[in-house]
């Protein structure tokens, strides 16, 4: 009988044979090297020497800079290689975590703020190549806003896509020059992935939380949608305003924040209304004393 680790081993040997990349010279278009920074040093920083260098080169070349050369196909790769990686480490890491919760921990692993996270740690976005006038910028936004965030921001920033598909498409590409190898991928990444949510540091997405905590105190949460007039959400508990979220770019981000604002007052109100429930209680007791 196949172990779990064979039949992964199987699946995505054969996912990269169906992609026609067996280690061989690629083919691609040259590209001008005076432009960026020597891939040499994306070498250094892995801490793993490509027997093809083409690899490489793919995978840090976004569609915006070449007709023939595009990263995507190898992020393709590498998102599979590194849902199997998170897999099989949290299978093993808890044993009695049911699926659902491991899917949440692996989610939180590989999405898209997470490895754009890593990709700015390491330093890899100075080597993508790509056309895009704005990218800088929005690279620039993004490494500030998380300074606010050390681990994860769960939603309220705004993450150049870009910088998450390099971490995969590195990935893959690590993943194809080792033959497929599994375990030299993990012995590769497992350190650069740093940190590592775990169980323990896993948190909850602010619109979830807040219908959690609105459900167990049986208050009812209402959000107004305003994005289209002022760019952003109003959150109502109980008919009380309790938050705003703004954001121009992205709705989502702006419902995000909606929601975390009125997590952030929620707790305020309700010591409120205790107090107040308190203060009530007590003038009752003393009307009862005279």
């Amino acid at each position: 009988m196949k172990t779990m680790e064979d039949q992964d081993q199987i699946v995505l040997f054969r996912l990269a044979e169906s992609l026609n990349l067996d280690g061989k010279e690629s083919k691609s278009t040259q590209i001008d090297e005076d432009s960026f920074p020597s891939l040499d040093q994306v070498e250094e920083i892995l801490g793993y020497e490509f027997n093809n260098k083409g690899l490489l080169e793919e995978a840090l070349t976004h569609s915006s800079y070449s007709e023939k050369l595009s990263y995507e196909r190898l992020e393709y790769v590498g998102d599979s290689v590194l849902n199997v990686l998170f897999t099989k480490e949290q299978y093993f890491l808890y044993p009695d975590l049911p699926p659902g919760s491991l899917t949440r921990l692996r989610s939180a692993n590989v999405n898209t703020e997470k490895l754009a996270r890593v990709a700015i740690k390491l330093g890899l976005h100075r080597f993508l190549r790509h056309k895009k006038p704005l990218l800088e910028e929005q690279i620039r936004e993004f490494s500030e806003a998380i300074l606010d965030y050390p681990l994860h921001s769960n939603g309220l920033v705004d993450v150049p896509k870009d910088l998450a598909d390099i971490i995969e498409s590195t990935i893959g590409a690590v993943f194809i020059d080792s033959h497929c190898s599994i375990d030299t991928v993990w012995k590769v990444f497992k350190g650069l992935l740093q940190p590592i949510i775990s169980l323990e540091t896993l948190k909850k997405h602010p619109v979830t939380e807040l219908y959690e905590v609105c459900q167990k105190k049986k208050m009812k949460v209402k959000f107004v949608d305003l994005w289209k007039e002022s760019t952003a959400f109003d959150v109502f508990v109980n008919d009380q305003l309790v938050g705003r979220g703004t954001y121009a770019l992205k709705k989502e981000i702006a419902h995000n924040r909606a929601a975390n604002d009125a997590l952030n007052n929620i707790e305020r109100i309700l010591n409120e209304k205790l107090d107040s429930q308190d203060l009530q209680s007590l003038d009752q007791a003393q009307s009862v004393d005279t």
